[in-house]
């Protein structure tokens, strides 16, 4: 995703302190009409071609994100948000809470043993149609936009599917599928996986797409409408609500493969030390982890119970540099447009102490990492979820 916005310090996002911010204190959206041809409702259409690599890391990722327990950006490695993940997993089924793939875990996990890490999908033609466009890295200059959208198609691509640019470039060598065959060879066949696993479109049997060569290759994009690649497999089972309700959050859905039905959490709990928030539902059952960015030294996580005073999506940004110790002392008071490259993301959860909430990011990479100016930062898809679970009932907990 793109550079921070207003960073006096390396990774320190300019995201809380949010005056005015369009929340709907009543819980309800207005719906924003759409075309029904929008490239984000667009099916993936997928190959049948294995994997030659088993990709154990990446394979617990896409197991624990589907369940609920977010890894963070998906990348093939035991990182800290995976940690947390496989914890939340443990807890979630009475095991040790280790955060290590111990004996009992993998007989719990053993049931999904055959969920392959990865898919081969072809970027559906109509992302032509988007318009992607760089996003300045100054208030007033964002200002000027209607959209905060994606830069460019990789990164969309990447946000899509939890991951990063650089992860779909090493799962597509030479800009073909790892495991792809040549162009005139059909695919195989790959393993069937059991009933126990989540559903997915039907799988086709397809080619990939020729490839540039000479000049025209090294001027191409890495990745284009029509081509095929080799994806994290992630949410290729989420749909959006059939309703024509709110269509613009069912598009925002669709294009982080993040399903419309969500469990209802009673009760979220941020952990400072720890790093992550869980959710609870009435009956105290963990159904939700992921791990956020907490504050810093400026900017303190305000310890305490809160309230939920509403839910906003695809909101707005009120910058005020009155709120930002890291300002620009020539910095105005601007108003940004939404998009997923906005300050907040997707999602800004508002909370009953002022000026701070709960929302998603531009840079998925730096959840955990970075520091944030006193909210809880998460991932646009993680915080898009959490948006689907609670409401003015659920019960906040900021604790050390």
């Amino acid at each position: 995703m793109r550079r921070l916005l207003l960073t006096a310090l390396p990774l320190v996002l300019a995201g809380c302190g949010l005056e005015g911010t369009d929340t709907d204190k009543d819980d309800e959206e207005t719906p924003v009409a759409q075309a029904p041809a929008d490239p984000d409702f667009a099916p993936f259409e997928i190959a049948d071609l294995a994997d030659p690599e088993q990709r154990p890391e990446m394979q617990l990722q896409i197991v624990l994100d589907a369940l609920g327990f977010g890894p963070g950006v998906v990348d093939g490695t035991m990182g800290l948000s995976t940690v947390n993940a496989l914890k939340g997993f443990q807890e979630a089924n009475g095991l040790d809470v280790s955060g290590e793939l111990d004996d009992e875990t993998r007989a719990a996990l053993a049931r999904w043993s055959r969920v392959p890490a990865t898919r081969v999908v072809r970027i559906p033609e109509s992302w032509s149609e988007i318009a992607y466009q760089a996003v300045p890295d100054e208030p007033e200059d964002q200002a000027t936009l209607e959209h905060l959208g994606y830069e460019n198609l990789a990164e969309k691509l990447a946000e899509r599917f939890h991951t990063t640019p650089e992860v779909l470039r090493a799962l597509n060598p030479d800009g073909r599928p790892a495991g792809s065959p040549a162009a005139d060879e059909t695919a195989a066949p790959a393993e069937a996986s059991t009933a126990d696993v989540p559903a997915y479109p039907p799988r086709t049997r397809v080619t990939p797409t020729p490839l540039p060569t000479g000049a025209a290759a090294d001027e191409a994009p890495a990745f284009r409408p029509g081509q095929l690649v080799r994806v994290p497999n992630v949410g290729l089972d989420a749909a959006p609500s059939a309703s024509d309700d709110d269509r613009e959050w069912q598009r925002t859905l669709a294009s982080l493969g993040v399903a419309a039905d969500q469990p209802d959490a009673a009760r979220i709990v941020v952990d400072k030390s720890e790093g992550t928030l869980r959710a609870f539902d009435e009956s105290d059952r963990l159904i939700a982890l992921f791990t956020v960015t907490t504050g810093s030294e400026h900017d303190p996580l305000p310890l305490g119970e809160w309230k939920i005073l509403g839910v906003s999506k695809n909101p707005p940004f009120h910058y005020n540099p009155d709120l930002f110790w890291d300002a620009a002392a020539t910095d105005e008071k601007a108003t940004l447009p939404p998009g997923p490259n906005g300050p907040v993301g997707v999602v800004w959860i508002d909370l009953s102490k002022e000026h701070y909430g709960i929302h998603g990011t531009p840079e998925p990479q730096t959840i955990g990492r970075a520091q944030s100016h006193g909210c809880v930062r998460l991932t646009n898809w993680d915080a898009a979820r959490l948006a689907g679970m609670v409401s003015g009932s659920t019960q906040v907990i900021f604790q050390a």
